[in-house]
């Protein structure tokens, strides 16, 4: 192997660059010669793949989102964009790939697995929703942010003795809207792995506002429904006896500097991914399981769904935060 390239596509997440100066950095020391293709799958598609130096990634390290950018390919989804990719990265005599992204982005890298390209994939999605990792590439950070964000918002919420919603990034998990509201304090967690119980949110709102707290705060997870809609369905209700406002943080959850727990999961996977190529791994994602470095099979990964922790149903149930009804749908 002496040519290797990597791609981040889908949504970006704090710690795609430093995991690409950690494959270049890698790579170029071994001896390697390391490409990066811009704009995801659409700029292999485009022939858009540019040599990578050492110079090219300095100070990556810092820097949140994606220097090579990223984009969703519809083209690629089907068998003749395949092709054409295998054709580009052909041309430029690639012999191993490396994808970051979710779970998009890794079927995407399954597919070209499975026409013989040795691929090794990265988990870069802000969700925490593929199988197989403790954790993926930017989830601290987005986490960091958006708990931040929630703890000023509480401020002026309990300057007025409102109740916000806030509505955070989750697609099809949870997992950012149930660890923030663990915590920030706030009271309630609208995932959808659990059914929403409007009663049970009412009466936790009364509850609180008759034992004069100053402000409750609901974390909303997108997937769920819009932040609005679900506040329009409290207010319609007529039973909330304080002001509810909302906030929706959308994007900004993506852009925050990586922390250093990021900055280090990034870098040991990105090192990880390159050790895997020369060592003849072939459709595997790089996954950290307590702590440790591990291949799993992206055949394995992609067909499971991940659950929510166990334990922080518990702790939230246990701290009397209500998530919904018991029955996981």
């Amino acid at each position: 192997m002496k040519r290797i390239a990597v791609l981040t596509s889908g949504g970006d997440s704090p710690g795609m660059n430093p995991a690409i100066r950690s494959i270049t950095r890698t790579g170029l020391n071994m001896g390697l010669e390391i490409f990066g293709i811009r704009n995801g799958y659409q700029g292999l598609l485009d022939e858009e793949i540019v040599p990578l130096d050492f110079h090219a990634v300095s100070g990556r390290i810092r820097d949140a989102g994606t220097f090579l950018q990223t984009s969703r390919c519809l083209e690629f989804t089907k068998e003749e964009g395949q092709k054409k990719a295998l054709r580009m990265l052909e041309k430029y005599r690639i012999d191993g790939l490396i994808v970051i992204g979710g779970d998009g982005s890794l079927n995407g890298a399954r597919a070209l697995h499975r026409y013989g390209l040795p691929v090794i994939g990265l988990p870069g999605t802000i969700d925490n929703d593929l199988f197989g990792t403790d954790m993926g590439i930017g989830v601290d950070t987005a986490l960091n942010t958006i708990i931040s964000l929630v703890d000023m918002i509480r401020a002026t919420a309990a300057s007025h003795r409102r109740c916000f919603v806030v509505e955070v990034m989750g697609r099809g998990s949870g997992y950012l809207a149930l660890m923030t509201t663990i915590s920030t304090g706030s009271q309630v967690a609208v995932i959808p792995e659990y059914r929403m119980n409007l009663e049970k949110i009412i009466e936790v709102l009364d509850r609180r506002f008759t034992n004069n707290h100053n402000a409750s705060v609901i974390i909303v997870a997108e997937g769920v429904c819009q932040g609005a809609e679900f506040m329009q369905r409290l207010i319609e209700l007529g039973k909330v006896r304080q002001e509810i406002r909302l906030t929706v943080l959308g994007h900004v959850q993506r852009g925050g500097t990586p922390t250093h727990y990021d900055r280090l999961l990034a870098s040991r996977m990105g090192e990880m991914a390159v050790l895997a190529l020369i060592s003849g791994e072939r459709g595997c994602m790089v996954a950290t399981v307590n702590g440790k470095m591990q291949l799993r099979d992206l055949d394995d990964i992609l067909e499971r769904r991940k659950a929510l922790p166990a334990d922080a149903i518990r702790l939230a149930r246990n701290i009397g935060i209500e998530i919904g009804d018991v029955v996981e749908r």
